[in-house]
């Protein structure tokens, strides 16, 4: 009971740090909606290629794109903590009873709130280009993109806690998103690829997320991808939060 108070204590906390600034809902919308306006459109020719997915060009590619929204803002958000670890924010937290959990779990929430508000400003963007999304289809897409913001960002607060310093931190990031980015076909489906990049990139998380994305626009409904997809995915999440759990604990005893 506890640990559920303190986790809607540190929530409303950093909700209402982030209603302070809401324009970062837009300036995380800004990256996928630039793709979807000058990249999809490269695609259209590409429909009718031996193995590129069913469904059209908007509904193979935008669900790839909630996927990278969730990728980068969820890493995104140690630059936060770290900015507070140099405030002192954190270590007056030492001298609170809060749970270190909730201290994890509350800035969480947050994070997936944002991503899911992000995600149905894009999808709305989608529609006059051509995407045809089920409802179905809209409402667990959300929900991948929840358990990827909640086992990211739990993974980036613990990156932040252990490196304390942008100039470690940047580089890492941007140095693990990118092959994450391009191994999980959001581009381009990775039926396209060679099969030793296929065989890669089966290693990579992501690209089930991804295939989950796109067989739930595609009107598929529950396939095994899809249950693949939130499978690893809820198993990210969890082992993302038990790291980040640990790194509080430890930043905070």
């Amino acid at each position: 009971m506890k640990l559920l108070k303190d986790t809607w204590l540190m929530f409303q906390r950093y909700l209402l740090v982030f209603l302070r600034n809401p324009a970062w809902v837009a300036i995380g919308v800004i990256q996928p909606l630039l793709y979807l306006v000058l990249f999809a459109p490269l695609l259209k020719s590409l429909v009718q290629v031996h193995g590129f997915p069913g469904g059209g060009a908007y509904n193979v590619f935008v669900p790839g794109l909630l996927i990278q929204l969730g990728l980068f803002g969820a890493s995104g958000v140690g630059f936060g903590l770290i900015a507070e670890l140099r405030a002192g924010v954190i270590e007056r937290f030492r001298v609170t009873p809060v749970s270190r959990f909730a201290l994890l779990l509350g800035r969480a929430l947050r994070d997936i709130l944002t991503l899911v508000v992000q995600s149905l400003i894009l999808l709305l963007l989608a529609i006059p280009f051509g995407l045809k999304p089920t409802v179905v289809g809209v409402i667990v897409m959300l929900g991948l993109v929840a358990l990827i913001g909640l086992g990211m960002s739990s993974l980036a607060y613990a990156a932040a806690l252990a490196l304390k310093s942008e100039d470690s931190y940047a580089p890492l990031i941007f140095t693990l998103s990118l092959p994450l980015l391009l191994l999980s076909g959001v581009l381009l489906p990775l039926d396209l690829a060679p099969g030793w990049l296929q065989d890669i990139a089966k290693a990579n998380p992501l690209s089930y997320a991804v295939n989950a994305a796109r067989d739930l626009f595609n009107g598929k409904g529950f396939d095994q991808a899809v249950f693949e997809g939130l499978a690893i995915m809820a198993a990210l999440a969890v082992v993302g939060v038990l790291i980040g759990a640990r790194r509080f604990t430890r930043a905070i005893a």
